[in-house]
């Protein structure tokens, strides 16, 4: 069952993050510069009052896995790299997992851990997670552990890049990220967190390495970003710990990965999403939406708004049954969902509800693919705007656009691979 409609669309704003949010500054009052080693990095970080930050200056720093305290900033210089450990007994949780395969995957803590209020993560420098190093004591990297777990139908225990817990008020500005051995930042049951003008930048190969995971958090923004990764470019998720809502994503530009996603974590709901001036510049996926009855829930009130996309093998790919063999009664419900200015290539353009009595609601306003690109529309209703929508899903005359959005290419800026 599909249902599409030529209707006026109201034109009301959707809910975002709630915070008026401006680009951030680097932080002041330094407590310490360090040069390398800095084998006193945490030392340094533990010793600085609330407010100050630690400067890290050019140089090579070796380290294992760090907290940043309450209100504490850590700023690393252009040409610092700060390097995570290879070894995964660092990150081990005590019961000797990281870095091995088993049916969990939670054996490891974070290189980089945030649980307060206040601080932040900044500067010109590098932050590498070394996932395609050999770890220490194995004849194995991070990244070929990850593979032995997709053949094998278990999970690895591997360290996430940076990830915010329960924190609040948190800013990442200008950071270079790479080579995370999983993840690379996680923003977790977390509130006002805003990151701004980063790069992650790590090979296309390298499995389950996400780039931006806000998980059941809120008042969001990730804006002016660029990021290429072996997985999700940036996946909204909300499970038990509690509903993904007021979310921004702002003229951000996405390049190899598996596109701008929602889920496949939706049971704690998904709301209040606005993403607009992004570029997907050959993610496999653009805009996508995924879950499935074992993980699902409400996603609704997400809002696209001038989107340029090329070089995707499915452009449009909102699905409540990413993993076909699932089985449960979380079933996917998803509603308003509004796209806007919307410019693609050829591709598969996916719409698809999970039955007749649970069908998606979709609205499309000046939405222009090439005339290769072919819809897959199943139990949806599908609302067209004035601005139109090309070429016409089944059942449709195709309308011409008064608007398309300007795509400006840009190509990935080189922060140089090791």
């Amino acid at each position: 069952m599909s249902a599409l409609l030529m209707l006026p669309l109201c034109h009301t704003t959707l809910a975002a993050d709630r915070r008026h949010v401006t680009e951030p500054a680097l932080p002041g009052a330094i407590c310490a510069t360090l040069s390398p080693p800095a084998d006193n990095l945490q030392t340094a970080l533990n010793h600085c009052q609330r407010g100050s930050t630690v400067l890290l200056a050019a140089g090579y720093y070796p380290s294992g896995p760090l907290r940043i305290p309450d209100g504490v900033s850590l700023w690393l210089e252009k040409g610092a790299i700060l390097a995570a450990s290879r070894n995964p007994q660092v990150y081990d949780r005590g019961q000797q997992r990281c870095g091995t395969l088993d049916t969990q995957g939670e054996g490891c803590r974070p290189f980089i851990l945030i649980t307060g209020t206040g601080s932040s993560v900044a500067g010109d420098g590098i932050i590498d997670g070394q996932g395609g190093q050999t770890m220490t004591g194995s004849n194995e990297t991070w990244w070929a552990l990850a593979r032995r777990a997709q053949t094998t139908g278990l999970k690895q225990n591997e360290p996430r890049l940076i990830e915010a817990d329960h924190a609040r008020d948190i800013t990442l500005y200008r950071v270079h990220l790479r080579n995370a051995p999983g993840f690379h930042l996680v923003i977790k049951q977390s509130t006002g967190v805003t990151v701004w003008g980063i790069t992650i930048d790590t090979p296309a190969s390298a499995r389950n390495t996400d780039g931006i995971d806000p998980i059941s958090s809120s008042d969001v923004t990730v804006a002016h970003s660029f990021i290429r990764t072996g997985d999700d470019n940036i996946a909204i998720k909300a499970g038990s710990g509690g509903p993904a809502r007021y979310i921004s994503l702002l003229s951000n530009h996405l390049y190899a990965g598996h596109g701008m996603s929602v889920g496949s974590e939706t049971r704690g709901g998904v709301s209040d999403v606005l993403i607009k001036d992004l570029t997907l510049d050959g993610t496999t996926s653009g805009l996508r939406i995924k879950s499935d009855p074992s993980r699902g829930g409400r996603v609704e009130r997400v809002d696209y708004q001038n989107i340029c996309l090329r070089h995707n093998r499915r452009p449009v790919d909102i699905d409540t049954r990413y993993d076909i063999h699932a089985r449960g009664e979380h079933i996917p419900v998803y509603q308003a969902i509004r796209l806007r200015q919307v410019s693609g290539e050829e591709g598969k353009l996916v719409i698809k509800g999970y039955d007749a009595l649970h069908p998606v609601f979709v609205s499309l306003d000046g939405v222009h693919f090439s005339a290769g690109a072919q819809w897959q529309v199943e139990n949806a209703h599908v609302l067209i705007g004035h601005g139109g929508v090309s070429p016409a899903p089944p059942g449709m005359p195709a309308s011409p656009s008064a608007q398309t959005p300007q795509c400006n290419w840009i190509p990935f800026p080189e922060t140089g691979r090791p």
